[in-house]
């Protein structure tokens, strides 16, 4: 009986104590760090100088959306920057695209790349032809901000040892029960992490899809490595092992384009757990170091969220074993819901609701999918735990030196017709030649 009430209560009680740790440490955030700036809207002003920054855009295969996304970088609420986008051997009409789009504006370089070499490499390319000390790496889905640059730039004019800043994600693709459930898991889960993590000090990564980079930092960490699945946890790892800061910006946004199908959501969740566990194998020896003890929370927070996983797996087949097989009662375990499934979707509605509003300022049509939020335990955390549970082997059997390459994801339903008002509309513009 010892063995399954152990189970059982880390199985229950370790995502209600993170749930509320997040909580107070988002609130905590808030109070210390984001609420005096609300009052502050004109972040350009906030500058003390305007240095030049290069925005960096890789892509492959984003014929359905480059072409908006560089419409609403020409945009930006910034006198001095050049885009440059690095075409990572795409085969469809990305290429093309942005070749037309560089004679409609003059801020606009492109790298074309022979073949798929992945995010990484393209990254890389696109740090030594730079021209700024500032890069401002998004996807090649991502619609910015006008104000984006200015909100991440200021804390560099504060922090000399500031490696990164990585800003503030939000979900364009709502059409469908995934896609509204994201929005929440954006605020209640990203948003509440990054802020708890920044408060004692250390992130476990950085936003991939937007964040700011110094590139004297980066060449002094050696840049991305193109064998790491993620990108973005690898560098915001090596930047903090070098004794970089990195930092989290809410009011920097990015509109973003999300999986909206089981199949895409596997795919990009798969993806996220074997880059994650890649990590805490590539940097287990921070422990025995002490100057990096820093980092030994972050690292300890994700494993114990991997042996969660294996808990959640366990109880659960164990739970319905039980319903058809006899099995010995220090091996029984009941997961019909009864008040401990009440406390978690009750925390985990309180999770959502702080979330939202912390983040209320930034997108005022959040709260309309609270009401969906009911589904995000039964469905995302059964979608996490079987990806961390897949990941795990999947990521000891992969060859380590294997270069990660592009995968075209899953865009969600009407991606290619970039189908969302509240980006679009605020950004995109008639191209006018030079």
């Amino acid at each position: 009986m010892l063995s399954t009430n152990f189970l059982f209560a880390f199985t229950f009680y370790y995502p209600l104590f993170m749930a509320y740790v997040w909580i107070i440490g988002g609130i905590t955030y808030y109070l210390r760090y984001e609420r005096k700036g609300l009052q502050k809207n004109n972040a350009l002003a906030e500058l003390t100088s305007t240095p030049p920054v290069s925005i960096v855009v890789p892509c492959f295969n984003e014929e359905h959306t480059v072409r908006d996304v560089v419409e609403s970088l020409a945009l930006m609420n910034y006198p001095d920057f050049e885009i440059i986008c690095v075409n990572d051997g795409s085969t469809d009409k990305t290429g093309e695209i942005l070749d037309d789009l560089m004679t409609y504006y003059p801020m606009l370089r492109v790298v074309h790349q022979d073949r798929n070499q992945g995010k990484a490499v393209a990254l890389n390319t696109a740090a030594l032809v730079a021209r700024s000390e500032f890069l401002l790496c998004i996807d090649g889905d991502a619609i910015l901000d006008k104000d984006a640059i200015p909100w991440l730039l200021r804390h560099f004019e504060t922090g000399p040892r500031l490696g990164a800043v990585t800003g503030n994600p939000r979900i364009r693709t709502r059409s469908t029960l995934l896609g509204r459930l994201q929005v929440g898991e954006f605020s209640s889960i990203i948003g509440l992490i990054k802020r708890t993590q920044r408060i004692y000090g250390r992130l476990f990564t950085v936003s991939g899809v937007i964040a700011m980079f110094r590139r004297r930092a980066l060449l002094d960490i050696g840049f991305w490595s193109p064998e790491m699945l993620t990108e973005d946890i690898d560098i915001s790892w090596k930047m903090q092992l070098h004794h970089y800061d990195v930092r989290f910006e809410p009011r920097a946004l990015c509109w973003i384009l999300m999986p909206e199908t089981v199949r895409g959501l596997w795919r990009q969740r798969l993806r996220w757990a074997m880059g994650g566990i890649q990590a805490i194998f590539k940097y287990s020896y921070i422990f025995k170091e002490w100057r990096l003890r820093r980092m030994w929370l972050v690292y300890i927070e994700y494993v114990t969220s991997v042996i969660w996983a294996f808990a959640m797996g366990i109880t659960l087949a164990l739970g319905i074993l039980n319903l058809f097989i006899y099995i010995p009662p220090m091996w029984r375990v009941e997961i019909i819901p009864s008040w401990y499934g009440v406390a978690i979707g009750t925390t985990c509605l309180l999770q959502v609701f702080v979330g939202m509003v912390l983040d209320r300022h930034y997108d005022k049509k959040a709260f309309r999918h609270y009401f969906w939020m009911i589904w995000y335990p039964v469905l995302y955390w059964m979608l996490n735990m079987c990806t961390t549970i897949w990941a795990l082997p999947k990521t000891i059997v992969r060859n380590r030196q294997q270069r990660a390459i592009w995968v075209s994801p899953d865009r969600g339903i009407g991606a290619e017709t970039a189908a969302n008002a509240v980006a679009h509309d605020k950004y995109a513009s008639k191209r006018q030649p030079n």
